[in-house]
């Protein structure tokens, strides 16, 4: 286990009890101390016993980092073991486990902790990630093997159950987990999961877990369908309480085209330390920021829906790695759909079903009325939840997200285990809508109504969103070369770079699978974010002239790594101590700039 995940579990960890009081598989008992667990977690030393010794189907609300991945791997791996041990060397007709989950990053997430505990007992639990990036005979033919254990996302194996040749036999099927549920019926899959009961065997009663964050009415039907009698914990409200004690939040009023001059302020000057996570709310706003970025020399990745599988997870893994800064992520879990918000507002779910797209096209028409959310490059794909990101100092929300819900689920990605982060929020207000149309996103439009909800739902949490202001004197400086930056990207250009980084990511997707083990020092030939240049790129944009810097930090070289925007030596004139110390001990790392 890594040192990133000791630490994000920490805080739940029991002390009371240990996996040796369970009376597991020596097996797993050793692949269980390998990956570096001492101790069992809160919900895995509730939860294991309860599905162990008294078969009970699990209900589960637990925070990111909370261990629920080991509270149910843990008893279906231990149960099998049990059951291959009764049947001796009879020949198994079918799999006995099947772990669904929403996006395809989390698949390959569960899927590796899942090989880590079955390295002592490969030979009696084999296990099988349905949608991993192979081609449809070699999926055949592994699952002509009957692995004992799938994981995959409820459409690929709805997929797969309904094919002609149907390789998957759930006939023997012992246990049924569905991680993060919450997100798995907000992506829309409650249909494919009613259509997978169907092929769920009738006589035998599954062992049924059901993972979440958050628990509401909609995972009701699921446990109705699913669930005999189960145990339902939730007892992580405080813990959730205190990791986000860590996290400061921040928005800022801004007008559109202003969100682009404070990202080339705060990114050239170094104004944020550690790794940023930027969220936008569509493709080519992904692709507009980072040509415009590119302009001023400053390098960033961008993760969508549309770019390859092999290539997400490549760029997810070499960011927690810190091969890269910044990453520009198109949030695709917008669900668009406001569902307890809404009905606050006395809004009927019928108006709500026909609620127009918020996304607005770039050629400034407006959409129908009736018209429908846009489909998603990748259905499974998901950025806010489902992707662990480590380590992650800062997120900053470029463009606010359309529901305080995502809201929680974006600044969830920092302030982990323990440690401080900082949620920086953009806003719009709605005087400021639609003066810049190049700059515009329809989203915007709402802002300040989304706004007041998240304030809302965190002043419930005891948390608090503070207003921050940037000094627009020093600011005004950069303006004129953003504007000069901004004009040379346009629609044609950004269309034009979706294109090229779209050929890139297919040539390097094909060389991922072996490459680097094989030549590892050829990681730079691949990287994700190389520029992709506009159709006009203006060298002189990269340097930052000595003339817009403070006199402090004038003559300290052409190249701009951390500038205040004062003298650290000063003191505050009303305050003891170190200037931009606040009292509670936490950092503000825009602290240098007001």
């Amino acid at each position: 286990m890594s040192s990133e995940d000791k630490s994000v579990q920490g805080a739940y960890i029991d002390d009371s009890t240990s996996f040796e009081s369970f009376h597991l598989d020596s097996r797993l008992l050793q692949a269980i101390k390998n990956t570096g667990f001492q101790n069992p977690t809160l919900i895995q030393s509730h939860s294991i016993p309860l599905a162990l010794q008294e078969k009970r189907d699990i209900i589960a609300k637990a925070a990111t980092g909370s261990g629920k991945t080991l509270a149910y791997l843990i008893p279906v791996i231990q149960t099998i073991l049990e059951y291959k041990k009764t049947i001796g060397n009879e020949e198994e007709n079918g799999t006995l486990g099947i772990i669904l989950v929403p996006t395809r990053e989390l698949a390959q997430q569960v899927y590796n902790v899942l090989e880590k505990l079955v390295l002592y007992c490969s030979k009696d639990i084999r296990t099988l990630n349905i949608s991993s990036d192979m081609s449809g005979s070699v999926l055949n033919t592994l699952l002509m093997d009957q692995p004992e254990i799938i994981v995959g996302t409820p459409g690929k194996l709805l997929d797969l159950l309904q094919t002609k040749i149907n390789s998957v036999s759930l006939n023997e099927l012992k246990f049924l987990v569905i991680d993060e549920v919450d997100l798995v019926l907000t992506f829309g899959y409650q249909d494919d999961l009613n259509k997978i009961g169907e092929y769920l065997p009738l006589k035998k009663k599954l062992q049924t877990f059901l993972m979440s964050a958050t628990l509401n009415d909609d995972i009701q039907a699921l446990k109705q369908k699913f669930c005999r009698s189960p145990a339902i914990l939730k007892f992580n409200d405080e813990e959730i309480n205190k990791n986000q004690n860590k996290l400061l939040q921040y928005y800022v009023k801004v007008s559109e085209f202003d969100k682009f001059l404070l990202c080339y302020v705060i990114f050239k000057l170094g104004l944020i330390k550690g790794k940023t996570l930027i969220f936008v709310n569509n493709i080519d706003r992904g692709y507009r920021l980072k040509l415009v970025m590119e302009q001023f020399g400053i390098k960033s990745c961008i993760l969508n829906s549309e770019l390859p599988v092999n290539s997400r997870q490549h760029i997810v893994d070499q960011f927690n790695k810190n091969v890269y800064q910044l990453l520009i992520a198109t949030d695709d879990t917008e669900y668009m759909k406001e569902e307890d918000e809404d009905i606050e507002e006395g809004h009927n779910s019928e108006n709500e079903q026909e609620r127009p797209s918020e996304v607005e096209p770039e050629n400034g028409e407006k959409p129908s009325k009736k018209r429908k959310v846009q489909v998603k490059k990748d259905k499974e794909y998901g950025v806010s939840r489902g992707v662990d990101f480590k380590n992650v100092a800062c997120v900053l929300n470029f463009d606010l997200p359309t529901t305080a819900k995502s809201y929680v689920h974006r600044v969830g990605r920092t302030a982990r285990g323990g440690k401080t982060g900082t949620a920086i929020s953009f806003v719009v207000p709605l005087k400021e809508f639609g003066k810049h149309k190049p700059s515009m996103l329809q989203t915007a439009k709402r802002d300040e109504k989304i706004l007041s909800r998240i304030i809302k739902q965190q002043s419930k949490l005891g948390l608090e969103l503070q207003p921050y202001t940037f000094d627009q004197k020093q600011v005004e400086g950069f303006r004129y070369r953003m504007e000069d930056g901004f004009r040379a990207v346009t629609q044609v250009a950004i269309r034009e770079a979706r294109v090229k980084e779209l050929k890139q990511e297919l040539l390097a997707s094909e060389k991922l699978k072996r490459h680097f083990e094989e030549n590892p020092k050829e990681l730079q030939s691949l990287r994700h974010d190389k520029e992709l240049h506009p159709a006009r790129v203006q060298q002189h944009l990269k340097r930052v002239p000595d003339y817009l810097l403070p006199e402090s930090a004038r003559g300290n070289g052409a190249k701009v790594k951390f500038v205040p925007f004062h003298n650290p030596k000063k003191r505050h004139p009303h305050r003891k101590g170190k200037v931009g110390k606040p009292k509670n001990g936490k950092v503000d790392p825009l602290k240098n700039f007001k």
